[in-house]
C-alpha cells in the first residue's frame, strides 16, 4: 500500500514574540528538508460548535507519510529549533492527522 500523507495540526498561544520569531526563522528548511508543506496558519479560527475553542494560532502543514512527519519532528536540529518555541509559546497541542489513502 502508497504511504498516506499526513497532517500536523499545531495550536499555541504567542507569549513572546521575539522568541518565536526565531523559531519562524529557522522551520522553514526544516520543514522543506522532511518534504513537508506548510498550509495555512490562522490566530483568529472561529470554533462552530463545540465546548473546548482553539485559543491562539492554529497551524496546518502536511507531509508524505505519517513516518516522515515524526522524523521531522525527531529531528535534532527541528528539536534544538523548538526551544525558542518553548520559550516564546503555550503550546496547547502538536497532533499527527493521518490523511486517507488514495481512491481508485
Amino acid at each position: 500500500m502508497a504511504d498516506v500523507p499526513a497532517y500536523v495540526v499545531a495550536n499555541l498561544v504567542v507569549t513572546d514574540a521575539q522568541e518565536y520569531r526565531k523559531y519562524e526563522k529557522g522551520f522553514f528548511p526544516i520543514l522543506k528538508k522532511y518534504q513537508g508543506e506548510f498550509i495555512t496558519y490562522d490566530d483568529n479560527s472561529e470554533c462552530l460548535e463545540g465546548s473546548d475553542p482553539l485559543p491562539g494560532r492554529v497551524i496546518l502543514f502536511k507531509f508524505p507519510s505519517a513516518e516522515i512527519a515524526r522524523q521531522w519532528y525527531a529531528d535534532e536540529e527541528y528539536q534544538a529549533l523548538s526551544e525558542f518555541r518553548r520559550a516564546g509559546t503555550e503550546l496547547k497541542s502538536l497532533t499527527l492527522v493521518n490523511g486517507l489513502p488514495p481512491r481508485s
